[in-house]
Formats: C-alpha cells, structure tokens, sequence
C-alpha cells in the first residue's frame, strides 16, 4: 500500500481524478445524444432495463432504485414519470399491503429495445471509438476490482 506522497499513492490519485471526469463528461454527452433523438432521460433506459431484468416478478420501488446503475434520488418522481408514460405497471404487493411492485409494459419494451439502439451508438462515439481492444479488456479488468 502505498505511503502519502508515494509517487504511487499521486498518480493514483490522479487516476481517480480523471476517472470522475471522464464519468462526469461522458455521460451529459450520451444524455444529448438520446434527448437529439426524442427519448427520454438515460435513467428512464436504467429503470426499465432493470425491471426488465426482474421478470415477471417485478421489483420494489427501493429494489429498483438498489438495481440501478444510475444514482436515482427520487425514485417516487421517476416512478411516476414511467407510470404516466405508461412504460410501467404498478401493482399492491401480496405480502405488504402498503407496497407495491413495478413491472414493465410492453410500450417500456418498446421504448427500451429503441433507445438502446440510441445509448448503444453514443456509447460507440463517446466512448468506444475512442479506446482500442486491449484497452477495453484492460478496463474491464481494472473496473472489474471495485465491484
């Protein structure tokens, strides 16, 4: 483990500067490419990937909001955007009457299965285009340590 002030300890620092950055500069990049093309916030995408990962079962509202890949605060005004949207389902939850249980329609398959093909080429021209094979096979290694 490296000391403070140890070159190491400095450059890994520096790393994580620049791995927030590029996190903080890419993803507003992606967000303007999808809302160019009419689709909604990339947290919609996230939400109703993630309830379609769940099934038929469906998740929780809080279980959606762990699931997420995308920090969500408030996951009652997402919830009801998708609701509205009529990307969503909301149904009571057996077990707790005051519960409920989120499942994806077919119109949040939909506008899903489209705004990948959107998410997919933002991430090939911000991202991708931008790193060779052996840099993403590194990243994944090195990413793969954190999670």
């Amino acid at each position: 483990m490296a000391k403070s002030g140890d070159k190491a300890n400095d450059e890994a620092v520096t790393a994580w500067a620049r791995l927030v950055r590029v996190s903080q500069s890419l993803l507003p990049r992606v967000e303007a490419d999808l809302k160019a093309q009419g689709y909604p916030p990339l947290s919609w995408y996230d939400a109703l990937l993630e309830l379609r990962r769940a099934g038929s079962k469906g998740l929780r509202p809080f279980e959606l909001q762990q699931e997420m890949l995308l920090a969500q605060y408030n996951m009652s005004r997402l919830t009801d955007r998708l609701l509205k949207a009529g990307y969503v389902a909301r149904e009571m939850c057996e077990d707790d009457g005051r519960g409920q249980i989120l499942s994806i329609t077919p119109q949040g398959e939909t506008v899903l299965n489209n705004m990948w093909r959107a998410y997919r080429a933002a991430i090939r021209k911000h991202f991708a285009d931008r790193i060779d094979k052996k840099d993403v096979e590194s990243l994944i290694v090195i990413l793969g340590k954190f999670t």
